[in-house]
């Protein structure tokens, strides 16, 4: 069955069952390959991107849920100054071993900046528990949001 969707500016129509979740449509109809597929239950956040601004788990969402809404995924995250910002520091604090959670990390912590720019350590971790890490590299993720979270502005995080 058609759906039309509208992923980082794009409308698409895709020939997909309605319950076909939104990742596949992404990974396997569009081959927009950033967005990871982890624990296909939406524990792991390895598939999360953002619909109308707010982070979901692609790998639960079924395409007939998202309607009109617009889809960002990891691919288009550098078109927002805070996307830009924390892809910066990332890189600065050299979060990254094996990158395969990166991605929906860096989408969870875009979302989190987007509507707090400033948090606190409670804040990112509450945000950030539903991402898991494989390779622990949560200090360096925390010290990259904060970093991002100075350099747009933020002030509770002057560390």
């Amino acid at each position: 069955m058609p759906a039309t969707i509208t992923v980082n500016g794009v409308r698409h129509t895709v020939e997909v069952d309605d319950d076909t979740p939104l990742l596949w449509v992404l990974r396997d109809v569009l081959h927009l390959t950033g967005t990871k597929f982890g624990c296909g239950v939406a524990l792991c956040g390895a598939c999360t991107v953002h619909i109308d601004g707010v982070p979901r788990r692609s790998c639960i969402t079924p395409i007939a849920a998202v309607g009109d809404a617009q889809i960002r995924t990891i691919e288009a995250l550098h078109e927002l100054a805070v996307g830009r910002t924390l892809q910066q520091a990332w890189l600065d604090h050299e979060v990254v071993q094996c990158g395969y959670c990166q991605s929906g990390q860096l989408m969870s912590a875009a979302a989190l900046l987007a509507g707090n720019p400033a948090p606190g350590d409670g804040d990112i971790d509450s945000i950030m528990s539903g991402n898991i890490c494989r390779c622990g590299t949560y200090e360096r993720i925390r010290g990259a949001i904060k970093l991002a979270s100075q350099r747009i502005g933020g002030k509770e995080n002057a560390s």
